[in-house]
């Protein structure tokens, strides 16, 4: 199913089925009759599992040569080398964690355990330091890869209510973190716990991972590099391998890339979001019974974009072809598992009930056919000169106007009221009422005549403009008016009609209808074999030949006719219960696909931007490029809470963590809160990187030459940034003091162009890389707790906007040497963040 293979495209299964619960929960909105929540804690969808392997790794040389990338360029490179390593993760039996900017990290073990996690991170890592060195043998470009891999114990999950990740946290995944800042390019870093692991499966070497990273010498972290089996191996021709040609030299660096990165052929992100193949499951049923429709509340179909239309119509008219060649096929007419086969019910109470209460437009013609058969047995029987005759069918006549006048009269008197006829089709007992009230005069009219025939010797007389030598053809014989027994099989004829007359209610029960013709059938058999049976006696000697026994012929005649519109009965039963079945299916399959694109708008967005969403919704089937959009003026902040190192412990007493993850889960809930304020519209969480959010403003604005020239509305979105970075200490302030704890936040902001895209086909992220990112992030690592440092450019602007900074110095960024930067006022983030944000 489609909304499955997304979810489980972001997720790993084991999740996707409790967070699939929690996204259909905010579908359905707070008052779906599911009990709330008591606790006042955010639903933390964390597992703890041991003995794993975690292996980083980030590509040296990169930073230099994406500053040289145009942004499809940067975004195609990326997509192919994360997409090699998606497959080289999954052939050594690895789950992709997350990417964050060329840094790649996964894990082994998860969520199943593997004897051989750390052999398989290892192999992996030798994997991808072999493919990044054909990439750099073939196109000279200088990259190369570094690897660390630990062995140990992780929390992994789903933290925040917004853009969702699954991420991992441990003590262990930060050593192994630091494995790979204090590795060697080319080589797998390990620890000795992951040594002990391999048992000697590899040849390894001092790695003295201690001289290159602080954090490995603090904890006395022994560290080793894996020697490459295949590098012994390799002879020594294979060391020297030809260089690109002249022209190949010239070429830039991006370029040279990109053209030999194309042979990897990587798939490209939700490349199968709109496979039609995928919008139904093996069955070829679409599966969304636990997502009812009517809890959701999207965009109208007007609002919908023409290429979602036209998919959508696509769509539908997939289902009615395969609709109709499932009701063509000759098992579905003879069988179908949803009725009865002896009463013809349907297994579902519901569907019965919905099916008797179904409106009937057509029942006005259902009883003008039975009035029809009562003016045809009133008006030639031929004993219409009885009086009772008139009365009977006066009494028809009253009940039929009485109720139209009953109508007209309460719709007039009632405005609000319906008229009859309509009151007739929609209100299935009064249907039924006037069913058996119409049907029983009819059968009483059939016979009514024959209780007021006399016997031969007090025949009445005949009328005085007949005469007595008058004669009368019947059945080829010559038969005296004075022996008036001839219209005698009148009387059966009538019985036949009264039958027929269930028989126009089409939409009535079976089983009624066979009690109502079970019954007559009884009641005439008693008639003609019982109470009349002398006169028909007297007929029968009259005539000759077939009909001689009118007794017998009549009941056979009766019966068969019984049977007849029995069998007719039933069939056009299961026929309307067949149509009503399939009207019903389709229109309930209509309603899933429906349901399944507002799903997957869900998990998009989710996952991704609006804008960015849209752009996978709304494309054409055969556009296949990756996305990618080159911003001028991004801002970007990062906001992290470094005392939760501190606060984060493993012990029994929280569970190995778990509770301290519970309180970072509040947190960024809290964090992830503000953004459905309209005043932080504009704002875009990237993602979480440990205790560290990430977003950005500019995103969701359409750059161009008309909005670059409002300068005072360029500039506007850095403003907003800001704001959100006092709501968040405003946030973290009401945490503590509900906690009972003192953390503080470090936020660095910067502006700038950036370059967005969406990369990895297995599961799809949504990123933004340049300098511009590059630099929050240091303007966050190098600030200060309770501060928000910003560039010398970024203070200009936010002066121009009314906001107060003050200079903090010269500091050393690492890789952009000495940098000017500023703090923005402190009273001022005070002042803003005491009280509420304004909506």
């Amino acid at each position: 199913m489609l909304q499955e293979r997304l979810l489980l495209s972001l997720l790993p299964a084991h999740i996707a089925r409790v967070m699939k619960a929690e996204i259909i929960q905010r579908l359905k909105g707070p008052n779906c009759g599911q009990a709330e929540n008591t606790n006042n804690f955010h639903n933390l969808y964390v597992q703890r599992h041991t003995n794993v392997s975690i292996l980083y790794a980030d590509i040296v040389g990169f930073t230099q040569l994406a500053s040289d990338c145009s942004p499809g360029e940067l975004v195609h490179m990326l997509n192919e080398l994360f997409g090699k390593f998606d497959q080289i993760a999954k052939d050594n039996e690895c789950m992709r964690i997350k990417i964050l900017g060329d840094c790649y990290y996964c894990v082994s073990g998860l969520p199943e355990f593997l004897p051989d996690h750390a052999k398989n991170c290892i192999k992996m890592g030798l994997d991808m330091c072999e493919a990044i060195k054909k990439v750099r043998d073939a196109t000279g470009v200088d990259i190369n890869m570094r690897v660390g891999v630990h062995s140990g114990n992780v929390l992994c999950g789903v933290i925040g209510l917004q853009k969702w990740q699954y991420d991992v946290w441990s003590h262990d995944v930060t050593l192994a973190n630091h494995m790979e800042a204090g590795g060697v390019p080319g080589r797998v870093h390990i620890s000795s716990v992951t040594l002990e692991h391999l048992k000697g499966a590899y040849k390894v070497e001092a790695g003295m991972g201690q001289s290159r990273d602080s954090y490995l010498k603090e904890h006395g972290i022994v560290t080793y590099l894996v020697i490459n089996p295949k590098g012994e191996r390799r002879s020594p021709q294979l060391h020297c391998r030809p260089r690109p040609a002249l022209d190949g030299v010239k070429m830039r660096a991006s370029v040279r890339m990109t053209q030999y990165l194309e042979s990897w052929g990587a798939a490209k992100p939700f490349a199968n979001l709109h496979h039609r193949d995928s919008m139904t499951n093996e069955n070829g049923k679409i599966n969304t019974r636990d997502v009812p429709l009517g809890h959701f509340h999207f965009q109208g179909p007007s609002e919908r974009t023409k290429s979602q239309k036209k998919r959508f119509e696509e769509e539908l008219n997939e289902r009615m072809i395969r609709t109709i060649d499932g009701i063509n096929s000759q098992k579905q007419w003879l069988k179908s598992e949803d009725i009865q086969r002896i009463s013809l019910f349907f297994h579902n109470k519901t569907l019965e009930k919905e099916y008797r209460a179904t409106t009937l437009p057509a029942f006005k013609y259902y009883v003008t056919c039975a009035c029809l058969i009562f003016f045809l047995l009133s008006t030639f029987s031929p004993t219409n000169q009885h009086s009772l005759t008139a009365v009977l069918y006066s009494v028809y006549e009253q009940l039929l106007g009485s109720m139209s006048r009953w109508g007209t009269v309460a719709s007039c008197s009632l405005p609000w009221l319906p008229n009859s006829s309509t009151l007739d089709a929609n209100k299935p007992w009064i249907r039924l009422v006037l069913t058996m009230a119409t049907t029983a005069l009819i059968l009483v009219m059939a016979v009514f005549n024959m209780f007021f025939l006399e016997d031969e010797k007090l025949i009445t007389e005949a009328a005085p403009n007949i005469s007595n030598e008058s004669v009368y053809s019947v059945y080829g014989q010559t038969i005296q008016a004075s022996d008036n027994k001839f219209y005698l099989p009148y009387f059966i004829y009538s019985c036949i009609l009264g039958l027929v007359s269930c028989s126009v209610f089409l939409r009535i029960n079976y089983e009624l209808k066979m009690l109502i013709m079970l019954a007559a059938v009884v009641g005439y058999n008693i008639i003609i074999l019982q109470t009349h049976a002398s006169l028909l006696d007297e007929y029968s000697t009259a005539l000759p030949g077939v009909l001689k026994d009118l007794k017998t012929m009549g009941s056979v005649s009766l019966f068969i006719f019984f049977v007849t519109l029995l069998v007719l009965a039933r069939q056009n039963e299961y026929y309307c219960r067949l149509d009503f079945l399939w009207r019903n299916k389709f229109k309930r399959e209509c309603e899933e696909i429906e349901t399944m694109e507002n799903l997957n708008r869900v998990l998009l967005e989710n996952v991704l931007p609006a804008h960015v969403a849209e752009h996978f919704l709304a494309r054409n089937w055969k556009n296949e490029d990756l996305y990618h959009q080159s911003y001028d003026l991004v801002c970007v902040m990062f906001a992290s809470i470094p005392d939760f190192k501190e606060f984060y412990t493993e012990s029994d007493v929280n569970k190995e963590g778990l509770e301290c993850l519970r309180l970072l889960n509040e947190i960024i809930a809290d964090f992830d809160e503000l953004l459905s304020k309209p005043k932080f519209s504009g704002v875009e969480k990237i993602k979480t990187i440990g205790s560290t959010y990430m977003a950005a403003t500019g995103l969701n604005i359409a750059p161009g030459p008309e909005y670059a020239q409002d300068h005072d509305r360029q500039y506007m979105h850095i403003g907003t940034m800001l704001e959100f970075a006092f709501a968040l200490v405003g946030k973290l302030d009401l945490i503590n003091k509900h906690s009972f704890n003192d953390f503080k936040l470090r936020v660095g902001i910067n502006h700038g162009p950036v370059i967005a895209g969406v990369i990895g086909a297995q599961k799809p992220q949504y990123d933004i890389w340049g300098n511009t990112v590059n630099v929050a992030s240091r303007m966050e690592s190098t600030g200060v707790l309770g501060k928000i440092q910003v560039t010398e450019e970024t203070s200009r602007i936010l002066q121009t906007l009314g906001y107060m900074c003050s200079c903090r110095g010269i500091i050393n960024v690492k890789g952009k040497g000495d940098l000017k930067t500023f703090f923005v006022h402190t009273e001022m983030t005070r002042t803003l963040s005491q009280g509420n944000v304004m909506p």
